[in-house]
């Protein structure tokens, strides 16, 4: 076989189908792990995907990443296990039934019933696991997709038994009743951890209410709050004994006392004026003072210490409802204040609540009006203080966040309902309570899968003493973070979260495996074996049905020590637990330890860090540092979030959504890889057709190099046997560059995987490619096209094939799909013994012998040179096309110069100049204007501006630029002051000499004289003439190697210069015969030069030597 001739046009999306058919007939990724079978391991643990719908862009970024790594130590030679994990227990999997089912409540399930429920909830994780692995085998994820683990496994959850049986055994599990963010949409409760999920930016009624004060006539309290809601449930007032209160006297006579710094204070100021956190129509807020004013004014009476407040007692809004008298709280009852017949309408007085853990005041000044409401049963600052302060719970909220039954008429009244609080605000409106109410933008807790917003109720939980984090954090810093700073942000997290809660009142889920008793004990089983053995009745029905409820629901069991008999609570679990128990459960640490030595602990995990850091990633480390004392992991990878190209988070109702499917057979899957490879893993990535466009050019230009030499390879007969051996006399000077090129590039590629970097890849690449393309072949063109099959023509070919083929296997993991394409075809074509895909190769490995860092110095050297000349044409608005007369540099190298001067043929044929000079003096070709960039600048040092501007201009501003071109910064002294100017601050103008354009960088300084004559103007009309001849033939169809007969009628200066320089004109396109019959046979064209119009006749010729 041979190599085929392939099209510089390509269809990536069609040839992707193709691989996909590939790889499936023949095998190949089994055909990967048997060769690697019983060679060293390495451990991948796959973070579960939510099996709930179809896959986003947004996982396909964290599954590529996975991918390219996967891929990468299979070609170097490790064996992989390849699970794929899904996850499946949880309130999100319960919201999509549920909208399915048109339910609105958690009751609505009930009437349902749980275990039709919980099957739909199965089958939902089933459907949409196998749309997911249909998806990420389009994404090219090699993964064993029979053996993907599921959260919902017994394996998994009876794991999760385990480890809680270990922390009950240590006294770490306990039931707490505590105030916790609660969805009435849900009906459950919601951990630390999920609430910052979930927070939004909303506008709020917060309202400016006064308590009257027991005892004074018209003296008041003034409270403020954005849940007037939680008035109802009103216990004490706190102040900060330590801050001044003003005494403030209003038109009607009512005196008010609130902090004085708030009376002026401009709330959210910034937030307005910057319009960051802010929502759009609400308006600014006013000050304490406006709101006095605009009710007809005030006077400042004077002032009193908080600490002189304090033990005031006053009247709240709601005494009369029946829930603010009943002793000992309501709906829990605190037996001893019950006794006492303590209410909350008796303990109605000003406290100091003094600091919080970490030692900052509860009150203080600045938003608000430094007296805070307190409802023990609603907030959890309150409870806290309520605990402290023996103070009474008033809960008023049922699990639909409705009032109950003993708050009157707001009974059955949902507290999130804008009804409600218009209700609310009407009555203390109407019974004068009321001061002020206003929208109040700020950031609230909402349920991250429902959306509701949260209400904080007074709720019955279970959770995990976390007094144990020293041993987690411990292990923290056994783990290889990428990027370094997780590190701290994981230790961060760490230091200030709570409890773990873990119980959730909800359906679907890991059955929490705590049995209640009635003498208020509770008993933690640990496994499978554990519960038969204890059960003393439903565990016949249960045996053959999976560990979740209602059927585990159903068994009792008698508590081994009391021998009372017991009932699971009917809570499940966080399902972060199902999630963090992996390197556990998949590995099989309960039924073969050995086998989970082998693999344990992962080499390798990564997912997307926005809120891992407290949920996954923390579940992980907590579980494994309980289970094992040890990280369950080496490297741990975080990547950033997927926006749209304009950076909005996606959405379907903004219609700025990209669905996974229509991302990959619109711009391919190579395509996205290589985009999400490319990204910086701490920005987010801004995905959309837009970027896409232009990471494909960057393919195509991978594509057009292979398309060059298949192209000529094929015509030339190319054969690996006779043609592909690089001997060193043979090379050219730039086959030596090229070579070199690319064996830093496989040793980079290593050194760049193994460090988990592969964006230092992509652009390494990029620019390895783009040298390729627009250097070697381009200045080796004529190597390949000349006819004659010489020694340096097959040098030529070789050179490139080795190139091309080890780059195929280096980029092979990133883009598995268009290289595969061009494996095939490279190598298979000519040799069928190879492995029949680049992804059965081994990965390359650098030959130290092919580097020269002395020819790459002075070749690039060479190529900067001219780039800086090509960067004078283009400031001078001189097309490339036109000959200039000569080209003069300065450098200090002697050793480069002379290696310029050996090569200057490439420079003048690349800048088409017929002379070039070296000059010592840099200064007479160009000068330097260097002006601080005054934005930045301002910014930056302000009163130092002026001295930055009297620096620059008495200084030598060349001396300064050398300065700039050779440590990256400008530093400038005055009056012992220092400045450090860095790129970004400054502005360079250069000022070519008369006569010349020049550019200077990297130490080198290149100048074009731009002085024309005769001849130089004759060459420029045929270089243009040779454009357009070259668009011609590819119009035409005709073969890159085809020679052609070319007939027009040219007449003055055009005729003149194709007379002069006929020979160049024939060799650049081919051309064998000239004649001026412009009718015969042939394809026809025309265009405009010059204000003239030129008709023009080409056709194939039957000879093949050049006129």
């Amino acid at each position: 076989m041979a190599i085929k001739k392939i099209s510089s046009s390509v269809d990536f999306i069609s040839q992707e189908h193709e691989v996909l058919e590939f790889w499936k007939n023949k095998g190949v990724f089994d055909k990967r792990r048997k060769l690697n079978k019983g060679k060293k391991k390495w451990s991948f643990i796959d973070g579960p995907i939510t099996a709930n719908n179809p896959m986003g862009v947004h996982h396909a970024w964290g599954r590529t990443l996975k991918d390219i790594y996967n891929r990468y130590k299979s070609m170097a030679g490790y064996e992989l296990r390849y699970q794929n994990g899904f996850d499946c227990q949880g309130l999100w999997v319960e919201i999509e039934v549920e909208k399915e089912l048109g339910f609105k409540s958690k009751k609505d399930v009930e009437d349902f019933g749980i275990e039709k429920f919980v099957n739909l909830c199965k089958e939902r994780v089933l459907k949409y696991s196998k749309i997911q692995t249909e998806q990420s085998i389009r994404l090219g994820y090699w993964m064993d997709w029979e053996n993907s683990y599921f959260t919902m496994s017994d394996d998994n959850n009876y794991t999760i038994w385990g480890f809680l049986k270990k922390l009950y055994e240590e006294q770490k599990i306990y039931r707490d009743v505590d105030v916790v963010p609660w969805s009435g949409r849900s009906g459950t409760s919601y951990s630390q951890m999920e609430v910052i999920e979930g927070r939004k930016l909303v506008s709020h009624r917060s309202v400016f209410v006064r308590f009257p004060i027991k005892d004074k006539e018209k003296e008041f309290l003034l409270v403020w709050t954005t849940t007037p809601w939680t008035l109802t449930s009103n216990v004490v007032v706190a102040v900060n004994v330590n801050l001044e209160y003003v005494k403030l006297k209003s038109s009607d006579g009512s005196i008010y006392y609130f902090a004085k710094d708030n009376l002026e204070y401009q709330r959210l100021e910034k937030q307005f004026a910057e319009k960051k956190q802010w929502i759009d129509g609400v308006p600014k807020l006013k000050t304490i003072a406006q709101i006095f004013k605009e009710h007809g004014g005030y006077e400042v009476l004077g002032s009193v210490k908080g600490s002189d407040l304090v033990g005031l007692k006053y009247i709240g809004p709601y005494d009369d409802l029946d829930a603010q008298n009943i002793a000992g709280g309501y709906p829990y009852v605190n037996e001893t204040l019950e006794k006492d017949g303590v209410t909350s309408v008796k303990q109605h007085k000003v406290i100091d609540p003094g600091k919080d853990k970490i030692g900052n005041d509860i009150v203080a000044s600045g938003e608000g009006t430094g007296i805070v409401h307190m409802a023990p049963g609603c907030g959890d600052v309150d409870h806290k203080v309520g605990k402290e302060k023996g103070l009474i719970n008033i809960a008023p909220l049922d699990e639909e966040a409705r009032f109950m039954d003993d708050f009157g008429w707001l009974k059955h009244k949902s507290a999130t309902d804008p009804k409600t609080i218009d209700l609310i605000i009407e009555d203390l409106k109407k019974r004068q309570f009321l001061v002020y109410v206003e929208e109040y933008p700020h950031v609230y807790p909402h349920c991250w899968r429902s959306g509701d917003e949260l209400v904080f109720r007074l709720v019955e939980e279970w959770y995990i003493n976390m007094d144990w984090r020293e041993k987690i954090k411990k292990v923290v810093d056994d783990v290889n973070w990428i990027p370094s700073w997780g590190k701290e942000r994981e230790h961060e997290w760490l230091d200030n979260m709570g409890d773990w809660m873990i119980s959730k009142k909800r359906f679907w889920g890991l059955a929490l495996p705590i049995w209640v008793f009635e003498d208020d004990s509770f008993y933690v089983v640990g496994s499978e074996k554990e519960l038969k053995d204890l059960a003393v009745s439903g565990y016949d029905e249960f045996k053959e049905n999976s560990p979740h409820r209602p059927w585990v629901d159903n068994i009792q069991i008698r508590h081994p020590e009391s021998g009372l008999i017991g009932k699971r609570i009917l809570d499940v679990g966080n399902p972060w637990l199902d999630a963090g128990i992996v390197p556990f459960s998949t590995l099989n640490y309960v039924s073969d330890k050995d086998h989970w030595k082998e693999w344990y602990p992962a080499d390798f995990v990564t997912e997307c860090f926005p809120g891992q850091f407290r949920n996954w990633f923390y579940s992980l480390l907590a579980m494994s540092s309980w289970l094992d004392e040890s990280a369950p992991f080496k490297t741990l990878l975080g990547h950033a979030l997927v926006k749209d190209e304009n950076g909005r988070e996606m959405h379907k109702s903004w219609g700025n959504a990209i669905w996974f499917d229509d991302a990959a057979e619109k711009m391919g899957v190579d395509v996205m890889r290589w985009m999400y490879a490319g990204q910086n893993l701490e920005n987010n990535l801004l995905f959309g057709y837009g970027p896409a466009d232009e990471i494909r050019k960057k393919l195509i230009t991978f594509w057009n190099v292979y398309s060059f030499f298949s192209t000529y390879a094929s015509v030339d007969g190319f054969d690996l046997k006779k043609h592909s051996e690089i001997t060193n006399e043979n090379l050219t000077i730039l086959d030596k560059w090229v070579l070199s090129k690319l064996h830093i590039f496989i040793k980079n590629c290593r050194e760049f995987l193994d460090d988990y970097d592969v964006a230092s890849l992509v652009s390494f690449f990029d620019t390895f490619i783009e040298e390729l393309s627009n250097w070697y072949i381009r200045r080796n063109r004529r190597r390949f096209w000349k006819s004659k099959d010489d020694q340096d023509k097959f040098t030529a070919y070789a050179t490139l094939y080795h190139v091309l083929v080890e780059s195929v296997k280096c980029v092979a993991p990133v883009l598995p799909f268009c290289t595969e394409k061009m494996y095939e075809n490279l190598v298979l074509n000519l040799n069928p013994e190879a492995p029949e895909s680049v992804h059965l190769c081994d990965y390359p490995t650098f030959d130290a012998d092919l580097i020269d860092e002395d020819i790459i110095q002075k070749v690039d050297s060479l190529k900067r040179v001219v780039e800086l000349g090509r960067s004078a044409r283009n400031q001078s608005k001189v097309k490339i096309r036109q000959p200039l007369l000569k080209v003069l540099y300065a450098i200090e190298d002697n050793k480069t110069s002379e290696f310029i001067d050996e090569y200057k043929t490439v420079i003048l044929d690349e800048l088409n100049v017929k002379t070039i000079e070296r000059i010592t003096n840099a200064g007479s070709l160009v000068k330097y204007n260097i002006k601080p960039n005054l934005p930045v600048l301002g910014k930056k040092y302000k009163s130092g501006l002026k001295d930055i501007r009297d620096v620059l201009n008495t200084h030598d501003n060349d001396e300064l630029f050398k300065r700039y071109e050779e440590t990256g910064v400008i530093i400038l002294e005055k009056y012992d002051n220092t400045y450090k100017l860095e790129k970004e601050d400054i502005i360079i103008e250069t000022l070519a000499a008369e006569g010349f354009s020049a550019v200077s960088g990297d130490g080198i300084t290149v100048g074009l004289s731009l002085e024309l004559n005769e001849d130089l103007i004759q060459e420029g009309i045929v270089r243009d003439l040779v454009r357009q001849i070259q668009n011609i033939r590819k119009d035409a169809g005709f073969l890159v190697e085809d020679r052609i007969i070319i007939s027009w009628d040219l007449h003055g200066e055009f005729q003149d210069a194709i007379s002069k320089f006929k020979q160049y004109f024939c060799n650049e396109t081919l051309t064998t015969l000239i004649d001026n019959d412009i009718d015969g046979d042939g394809y026809k064209a025309e265009f405009h030069l010059k204000d003239q119009l030129i008709k023009v006749g080409v056709r194939v010729s039957d000879k093949k030597d050049i006129t």
